[in-house]
């Protein structure tokens, strides 16, 4: 792991490593969950769920991020990573509740669960964003960042509605006690189309956020800059753009952010996660590009 990480940072030189590979496994695995090999041409996975009912997930009780699981050594790689580069931003993933109790209870029976029991679901996510404070403490005690993810609550997993309800406090909480353990706010990363509950995110204190493609990136930028200007904002490029073998299709991508970013400060570009078979050269390209 930290020689992928080491090559990959010599190559890029990107704003952030986050350590990991299957980085929504890491605290279900921890919690006794098994990942399993999807074989070929899919990633790693947890097809077991572990919580039989969400009365378990109420009850669970916090992993030991020294001895559980992946993370001391996911930890260890990112202390080393800083160790060879101190000036990068090295960051040890940290998963939402959401994300965290969709691996241990199964996304069919956390959806049913919604359903038939939310305020006991809401108490589940309650208890495993209290959980994560050992996770966050962990990554203090390493001399490293967190590096915050919640992608599947995001809609239509969840409506705007009951993501408020059901998954809004939780997750403020979880970003409370990042915050409070790193001593500054989070990002908070999330996939999909964000914009139905933006202002949402934009109340848990958070102070990055990502404009995916999936959304309706101009109005996205554009709120948060007008309510929210020192929210700094990743507005990302079309991964299969990126991607692909034609610079000119590359470019019109890149214009067509330019234009939604115009002349507002705090926007960085990304992407989401690149297939394997991105040509390095695409990255480099894409940064020539903006610098010129």
């Amino acid at each position: 792991m930290f020689e992928g990480h080491r090559r990959a940072y010599l190559e890029y030189r990107h704003q952030v490593i986050a350590v990991g590979i299957d980085i929504y496994n890491l605290e279900a695995e921890a919690y006794g969950a098994s990942v399993e090999n999807t074989g070929d041409h899919g990633i790693p996975a947890i097809h077991a769920p572990i919580l039989k009912s969400v009365a378990d997930g109420i009850s669970l009780a916090p992993f030991d991020p020294e001895r559980d699981g992946r993370i001391a050594m996911v930890i260890a790689v990112g202390q080393k990573l800083k160790a060879a580069f101190p000036e990068a931003d090295v960051r040890i993933p940290v998963a939402g509740p959401f994300s965290v109790a969709f691996n241990l209870r199964g996304i069919s029976d956390l959806c049913e669960d919604i359903m038939s029991a939310p305020e006991d679901t809401a108490r589940m996510l309650m208890r495993i964003a209290e959980n994560q404070a050992v996770l966050c403490r962990a990554v203090v005690r390493a001399g490293l960042d967190v590096a915050f993810f919640e992608s599947a609550a995001s809609p239509p997993i969840l409506s705007p509605r009951l993501f408020r309800e059901i998954e809004l406090p939780a997750l403020k909480r979880i970003l409370q006690v990042c915050a409070e353990c790193v001593g500054h706010p989070v990002p908070c990363i999330m996939g999909g189309d964000t914009y139905p509950i933006l202002d949402d995110i934009l109340s848990t204190g958070t102070n990055f956020l990502v404009c995916n493609v999936e959304t309706n990136q101009a109005a996205f930028v554009e709120r948060v800059y007008r309510t929210h200007p020192h929210v700094k904002v990743r507005v990302n490029l079309d991964a299969a753009v990126v991607a692909c073998s034609e610079p000119e299709r590359i470019y019109r991508a890149v214009d067509r952010l330019l234009e939604i970013v115009g002349g507002r400060t705090n926007c960085v570009m990304g992407s989401g996660a690149l297939p394997l078979e991105t040509p390095l050269e695409n990255v480099k390209l894409i940064r020539a590009y903006l610098a010129n």
